[in-house]
Parts: structure tokens; C-alpha cells; sequence
């Protein structure tokens, strides 16, 4: 391991997509520990650990971790811990302002027994992230996809581009809410579900807890982001058209 010099903040997000761009194709692992102090790790990454290590690296501080202040070797990323620091000592921006900042992130929040996912915008519209078992780390873009908050990360200094259109997905995602997403496409999702093995509950057309939990249960064990929403990515692995 090498000890990490901080980059000169002014340029610090710029430096945040230079250091990722390198680690595309690298495997995804859930639940992979990445020790944040070594400069030289090539995963697996999960999506909250490749971010976090993105920021020590190119900051020297540790951010989305489950202790901030503690080791960086050992500290947890996740997607909620990003979600914590965002609203209690990060700068929250829409995501249009992220999209056309080079080096911000962009998070789709945890729902219970779920993970988020947490991604580097290029700037571009475009992504960097550790995306899934079946896909590694790979660049990726924002549009048609949902999300819920942009972040700049206190004590990076970041420089906006030109506007960028993100697109807002061309279906609906079905997800747990409040009060339940309810119809026939939710029936028919855990119709699916039933026949692939993965017991949705009652097929009752709501989607409610039970539902959510075995979309998780379908999404891990066919290498997806395990986030719980049926989009099209899960929808197409289900056999179900949105």
C-alpha cells in the first residue's frame, strides 16, 4: 500500500473520473471490502466501495463509510451511508447539475433489505460505476434510469459544464412505495417471480414488501444490481415487457 497525497482540490473532481476511468472492467463482488488507503486495488469493487475509495484517494478522507473517522483499510461503504453524509455534511444538487459535473455522484437511495446504487458522473450524462456481478465496472450513462439525489462531496471543489439532458426512464419502475404500487404489471412481475422460484407472496397485483424482497432474491442470483425495482434490466430477465 502508498500513502495518499491529496490532489489540489480545485481540480479534485476532474481527478475523481481519471482515477475511475482506469478501473473499468474490473469485477464486482456484493459485499467486497475495499481497503481504502491502497492505491493499487483492483476489486472487486461493489458500487459504494469503489466510490468511497474513489474520494480517499483522490481526498485523503474517508466519505460513505460506516465510520468516517476510522480505519480506512477496514471501514464499510454503502449506498446508505452515502445517503447519510449527503444530507447531514455533503451538498445535495439535483441530478441535472451532476450530470454535467465531472467527478460528482449520483444515488439511487437503499430501500429496507435492498442496496441503492451509487455512481461518478462523467460530466457527460455519462457514468463510472461498479454496477454488478454480471457486468464488472463499466461506464454506463444516467439517462432513462432512476435516481433520486446528486452530491458534491464537502472539500472537493467541482466545475459544472454545459447542461446535459437526462432523460427520465421510458417505463415505469415498479418499486416498493408507499402506498404500494398496485395493476395488472405488477401481477404479472409476481407471476414471474413464482415460476422463476422466487416466492412473491400472495399474487395479489401490490407490490408490498414480500414482492420486493424476492425481486431482490431474482436480481442477486442472476448477477443484477440488487436495488429491488423492476426495470428494464430486471424486467428483460424476467420475461416481463414493460
Amino acid at each position: 500500500m502508498s500513502a495518499v497525497t491529496p490532489l489540489p482540490s480545485q481540480t479534485a473532481g476532474e481527478n475523481i473520473l481519471q482515477l475511475a476511468r482506469p478501473h473499468v472492467g474490473e469485477p464486482y463482488f456484493l459485499g467486497a471490502l475495499a481497503p481504502k488507503d491502497n492505491s493499487n486495488w483492483k476489486g472487486p469493487w461493489d458500487c459504494a466501495e469503489f466510490t468511497s475509495w474513489l474520494v480517499f484517494q483522490a481526498a485523503g478522507f474517508l466519505y460513505g463509510c460506516d465510520n468516517d473517522s476510522g480505519n480506512p483499510a477496514r471501514a464499510d461503504a454503502f449506498s446508505g451511508f452515502w445517503q447519510r453524509d449527503a444530507e447531514s455534511r455533503g451538498q445535495i444538487v439535483s441530478i441535472d447539475q451532476a450530470a454535467r459535473t465531472p467527478g460528482a455522484f449520483v444515488l439511487r437511495k437503499p430501500q429496507p433489505g435492498a442496496i441503492g446504487h451509487i455512481v461518478v458522473s462523467d460530466g457527460n450524462g455519462g457514468t463510472v460505476e461498479a454496477h454488478s456481478h454480471k457486468d464488472g465496472v463499466i461506464a454506463s450513462t444516467l439517462a432513462g434510469r432512476r435516481w433520486d439525489l446528486g452530491i458534491f462531496v464537502p472539500g472537493i471543489q467541482y466545475t459544472s459544464g454545459p447542461s446535459v439532458v437526462v432523460s427520465p426512464p421510458p417505463t415505469i419502475i415498479f418499486r416498493l412505495t408507499t402506498p404500494p404500487m398496485t395493476g395488472a404489471k405488477v401481477r404479472e412481475i409476481q407471476q414471474q417471480l413464482a415460476a422463476a422460484g422466487f416466492d412473491p407472496g400472495r399474487i395479489d397485483g401490490a407490490f408490498g414488501p414480500h414482492t420486493h424482497a424476492a425481486v431482490v432474491a431474482f436480481q442477486l442470483s442472476n448477477g443484477l444490481a440488487g436495488d429491488g425495482e423492476v426495470g428494464p434490466q430486471t424486467a428483460r430477465a424476467l420475461g416481463v415487457q414493460l
